[in-house]
């Protein structure tokens, strides 16, 4: 498999990539969201924000040095929207896309948190009662891999599976918040894989999950972290998975059980959430698990994961060597 070919095709699938690039002044009124991005450009990290054309990236910590490269950091400062779209209106560093890495917009959170049987579909597809109250298990952050990087088809699995999934990032430290407060807390939202070894869920480990939701490159993480301005409902977009070009799982975020809001409340109620960490909400139907006949991932597959506004990653399985 030519890894670099399916690395290519797939920033042209999130940035509307072209050939021939040339770096321009941008419209403000055009181009600036608050789609944040980390990036590598020759060697050293960075933290900026994707221009609506697609072609760029607008560098925030190469213009500004109070600025830190990596989204965690940033998050633990007391940043402030207001300087961050100065900076992006003086567009002092525009970066070409095919100059830069893209990495995961999170790398390195404090943690990963998982819901289980959170939506509908999901749940009927099992034939199970929805939870009247959220279902929790962790990830490693170790798991995190970029929005086009290979998903390592482990030796110690026959079952690897599917989920795509919205996840949200908390922006500042919450500890007992209410609800009705608790979009305060969320910074932003992006898409998720939360790729799951279905014989170590199900009949190994005693039962235990964490085994089977965290071997080596088991959390595909998106590109941009989009800020919740940008969204005018989470609970209104739509959300698919596709392997190999074929639609697996199609589903919508309004189908959640438990709302982004009471997720956030309910676990600051038992643990402190700190500026960094991430929740995946959990899946909709349509997992290889609970297909007649079951389908299972194999090498060679390109895990294509979608949601509406947030964007679009492809992950190819590859050999773990």
């Amino acid at each position: 498999m030519n890894v670099s070919r399916i690395k290519c095709s797939v920033l042209k699938n999130i940035f509307g990539m072209h050939a021939n690039m040339s770096v321009r002044t941008f419209k403000s009124a055009n181009c600036l969201t608050m789609r944040f991005v980390q990036y590598k450009h020759e060697g050293c990290p960075g933290l900026g924000v994707q221009v609506n054309d697609g072609e760029h990236v607008i560098s925030l910590s190469a213009a500004d040095k109070t600025i830190p490269s990596n989204m965690v950091s940033f998050l633990n400062t007391k940043y402030s929207l207001g300087k961050i779209e100065k900076v992006i209106e003086e567009q002092k560093i525009v970066l070409k896309l095919c100059q830069v890495e893209i990495l995961p917009c999170i790398t390195k959170p404090d943690k990963i948190i998982c819901v289980g049987l959170n939506y509908k579909g999901h749940c009927d597809e099992q034939k199970k009662p929805y939870p009247e109250e959220p279902f929790f298990f962790p990830k490693f952050p170790s798991t995190i891999i970029g929005p086009y990087d290979g998903v390592k088809h482990s030796s110690k699995t026959k079952a690897m599976d599917w989920e795509v999934e919205m996840a949200l990032v908390i922006g500042k430290k919450c500890r007992n918040i209410n609800i009705t407060n608790a979009y305060d807390y969320i910074f932003g939202y992006t898409i998720a894989q939360d790729i799951s070894a279905r014989d170590w869920q199900k009949s190994r480990n005693n039962g235990q999950w964490l085994i089977a939701k965290s071997m080596d490159t088991f959390c595909p993480l998106g590109s941009a972290l989009v800020h919740k301005s940008v969204i005018p409902d989470p609970h209104d977009l739509q959300i698919k998975c596709s392997i190999n070009g074929v639609l697996k799982q199609d589903g919508s975020t309004s189908e959640l059980i438990h709302r982004a809001d009471k997720l956030v409340s309910f676990l600051s109620n038992l643990i402190t959430l700190l500026p960094g960490d991430i929740i995946l909400t959990g899946t909709p139907s349509g997992v290889g698990v609970f297909r007649e006949p079951k389908e299972f991932l194999k090498v060679g597959d390109i895990i294509q994961s979608e949601i509406s506004i947030i964007g679009k990653m492809e992950n190819p399985v590859v050999i773990d060597e």
